[in-house]
């Protein structure tokens, strides 16, 4: 009895290192692709809230993905000072700043006049100084926060704010999606 009960232990074990060899050998690995860093100028930037994602173009041709953190309460669009939405539309870089509270900043021209007009009739404040930004200074260059965790704004790591900030002009549309 004990030499059959050996026996199917044995053979169930056979069995499941089959199957995790079987799953190893049909599911590999993901190894990510080695990043290019982003060279030349952007002619286009779109913002994909939903997944946070920023997909950044030159002549409609995708040059570089990056992932996001936004406002603190991200679902719809920005209405009001302290909502901790991230606004949604088209917009353009009106501004940058190498001296930010934040790894660098590229200002948006948020907030417009429909947005002025709205809040004023709602007697609050709409809200400004949208941007798109790397992390807090305090923070040491290869620390990213998690989550979103901004007022308002698109943020992403140092490195990569470095990257786009010498590739973006005042005048870039930015599109920012649902």
């Amino acid at each position: 009895m004990k030499a059959l009960a050996g026996l199917f232990s044995g053979l169930a074990l056979a069995i499941v290192v089959v199957g995790v060899a079987a799953w190893i050998w049909t599911h590999p690995a993901v190894v990510p692709p080695e990043r290019v860093p982003l060279t030349g100028m952007v002619d286009r930037i779109v913002v994909e809230k939903a997944a946070r994602r920023m997909l950044v173009y030159r002549d409609d041709v995708l040059l570089q993905t990056y992932t996001v953190a936004l406002g603190f309460s991200p679902n719809g669009d920005k209405q009001r000072q302290g909502d901790g939405r991230t606004p949604e539309g088209v917009y353009k870089i009106n501004r940058r700043n190498d001296a930010s509270a934040y790894h660098l900043s590229l200002g948006l021209d948020y907030p417009r006049s429909a947005d002025r007009a709205r809040a004023a009739a709602g007697g609050y404040s709409p809200g400004g100084d949208i941007m798109i930004h790397g992390q807090p200074n305090a923070l040491p260059d290869d620390v990213a926060l998690r989550g979103d965790w901004t007022a308002g704004c698109i943020a992403i790591t140092n490195v990569e704010m470095r990257e786009l900030f010498a590739a973006v002009a005042i005048g870039t549309p930015v599109e920012i999606r649902p």
